[in-house]
């Protein structure tokens, strides 16, 4: 834009329009081109502005259109929401902009193409998958999304209100004008550890308990409606549990009955959770800690048990032998022939043991009296 003598020369390239005014009002808008206006007096001034995808101020549009409505029509398309209303602005076939309640924006038109479409969101909070795709870069601020996995329980809430329990996959919802809430709960069992406080059994004696219970959420509904923490109330209960367990019994039933007292606790705790929609599958002693001057009496006390059944079963390995020595003897004494086959074998095992044996059957009667006489079973019978 310049001056020349008497006349303004306006330079409008395509893709712009320029806005012409004299003194403050609009006179009109120029197209793309050369424009060479008259001005002595120098009261035109023309504003270019980029038309291509491009907005206009919502100000000046509503001081436009009060002025010259038609120029308004033919050049703007303005987009305006209402109370319970959204709106997604595509520009050439490209969604672009968001529009919340009660909000107006005016865009150029003469070089750009606008598709508007508007949402009343006050029926159904849902955004339906081919509107979250479109409002995908803009949707923070009236919407929010959430993922329920196949594991998990998505649970919508609408004004504190439960509507219903979401199927796994990915959700989203306008919040415009409403508070939503998801809440979801892992379904699978869960390890908790609970770690006792220092206690007393029956008979005085301090001790520390830890345990683990395995818990799953079977219910959700009423889970979220009776329980805040899930694990937190758990782990006080068994707490509670424990105690009662442990004072009503003396060290060495805690020692020795730890299966009764890991029924006791799980009967215990599944009475009182039975109403929660949580299930308790196992719940078990996993270590008991004692001082230690207790400690090295039980250990003392166990060692000394174990001397004595060391004791017992050499005692009874002994009388076992003796008793089969006996019975052995009392055989031979019995049979004469049973002994010289024994004594046959304790020859045979000392022969082994010999390089060489020089057998002499004596009196000169040769190899004959040497091979009867070798063995002789019964003594030769006196004339």
């Amino acid at each position: 834009m310049s001056w020349h003598l008497l006349t303004l020369n306006v330079t409008v390239k395509d893709g712009e329009r320029a806005l012409l005014t004299r003194n403050g009002l609009l006179v009109r808008v120029l197209a793309p081109g050369r424009h060479r206006l008259f001005d002595p007096l120098h009261e035109l001034k023309a504003e270019v502005l980029n038309v291509v995808r491009s907005e206009f101020p919502a100000d000046r549009y509503a001081v436009l259109k009060a002025a010259r409505p038609d120029l308004a029509a033919e050049l703007f398309e303005a987009v305006e929401t209402g109370a319970d209303e959204v709106a997604i602005v595509s520009l050439d076939g490209r969604p672009v902009h968001l529009l919340t309640p009660w909000q107006i924006r005016v865009y150029w038109k003469v070089a750009t193409r606008i598709d508007v479409e508007r949402i009343d969101v006050s029926s159904d909070p849902r955004i339906g998958a081919r509107h979250l795709a479109m409002i995908e870069r803009n949707r923070a601020t009236i919407s929010m999304e959430a993922v329920v996995e196949n594991h998990e329980a998505g649970l919508l809430y609408v004004e504190g209100r439960l509507v219903e329990r979401l199927a796994p996959g990915r959700h989203a919802f306008w919040t415009v004008g409403r508070k939503i809430e998801v809440k979801r709960l892992d379904l699978r069992p869960q390890a908790v550890e609970i770690t006792a406080q220092e206690m007393l059994t029956k008979d005085r004696i301090a001790l520390r308990v830890t345990l683990t219970a395995f818990r799953r959420v079977v219910d959700p509904e009423r889970t979220v409606a009776t329980v805040p923490d899930v694990d937190a109330w758990l782990y006080r209960l068994v707490q509670f549990a424990i105690r009662e367990a442990v004072a009503g019994r003396t060290l060495d039933e805690v020692l020795s009955a730890k299966a009764a007292l890991d029924a006791e606790l799980r009967d215990y705790v599944r009475a009182r959770v039975a109403e929660s929609g949580v299930e308790v599958t196992e719940l078990g002693v996993k270590d008991v800690i004692l001082p230690g001057e207790i400690r090295e009496l039980v250990n003392k006390v166990v060692e000394a048990e174990r001397v004595a059944k060391a004791n017992l079963i050499r005692r009874q390995e002994e009388t076992a032998a003796t008793r089969s020595l006996l019975n052995t003897a009392r055989l031979m004494e019995e049979n004469p022939l049973l002994l010289r086959l024994k004594e046959l074998e304790s020859l045979e095992r000392l022969v082994e043991k010999v390089g060489r044996i020089d057998l002499h059957a004596g009196d000169g009667e040769g190899l004959d009296a040497l091979l009867t006489r070798l063995v002789r079973l019964k003594a030769p019978e006196s004339a």
